[in-house]
């Protein structure tokens, strides 16, 4: 089964940490990586920019509606993420505790639901 690892952090302390352990904290998320791709369950992984580049679209009847982010007021951001493919979410669980992501911020985890399960 499929699980998304979802990476949420607070983008402010995250810019005020400095060059010199962002790359050594980058560094440990190659490497975490890595073991994903030597056990067999990596997927994909990506990094995404900052919530104040993101926008929120909506639309109600005719109307669209683009809202400049950030969008919600929280204390964490959704930042990146891991898409990993495993024998149940226990191991998913597992996967997420070795994350380093997870000693700053919060790494949520998601079964992706497969096309067969909504088009029935």
């Amino acid at each position: 089964m499929r699980y998304m690892l979802m990476l949420h952090a607070d983008e402010t302390a995250g810019k005020a940490v400095p060059a010199e352990d962002m790359s050594r904290y980058m560094g440990q998320m190659y490497a975490y990586q890595q073991a994903l791709l030597k056990a067999g369950v990596f997927i994909s992984t990506d990094a995404l920019v900052s919530s104040s580049e993101a926008s929120i679209v909506r639309i109600q009847g005719d109307d669209v509606s683009v809202v400049d982010g950030p969008y919600a007021d929280v204390r964490e951001q959704f930042g990146g993420y891991f898409i990993i493919d495993v024998i149940d979410r226990d191991e998913a669980n597992k996967w997420a505790a070795r994350c380093p992501a997870a000693t700053w911020g919060a790494v949520e985890v998601r079964r992706i639901r497969e096309v067969s399960e909504y088009l029935k």
